[in-house]
């Protein structure tokens, strides 16, 4: 049984909405698996990840590809 702090915890989490600006010819295999770590499939994609180091780091990587269309407080 979740206790209250941790139901409250869930609510809380940061996500980050990911968009794909541009397409992957021409690029690095391992910028292209970033894309695809992330869920990215096409240009003007949208995804709906959690912020963490790990997802930051990964759009750090492929900054010049993707960008942050907003941040959100609110959980899937």
């Amino acid at each position: 049984m979740a206790t209250k702090k941790a139901a409250k915890a869930e609510k809380e989490t940061k996500m980050l909405k990911i968009r794909q600006t541009r397409g992957t010819p021409g690029t690095k295999h391992a910028h292209r698996e970033v894309l695809r770590g992330l869920g990215l499939r096409r240009p003007n994609h949208v995804v709906l990840r959690e912020d963490t180091p790990a997802v930051r780091g990964m759009v750090n990587k492929v900054a010049y590809m993707v960008e942050i269309v907003e941040e959100t407080e609110e959980a899937r």
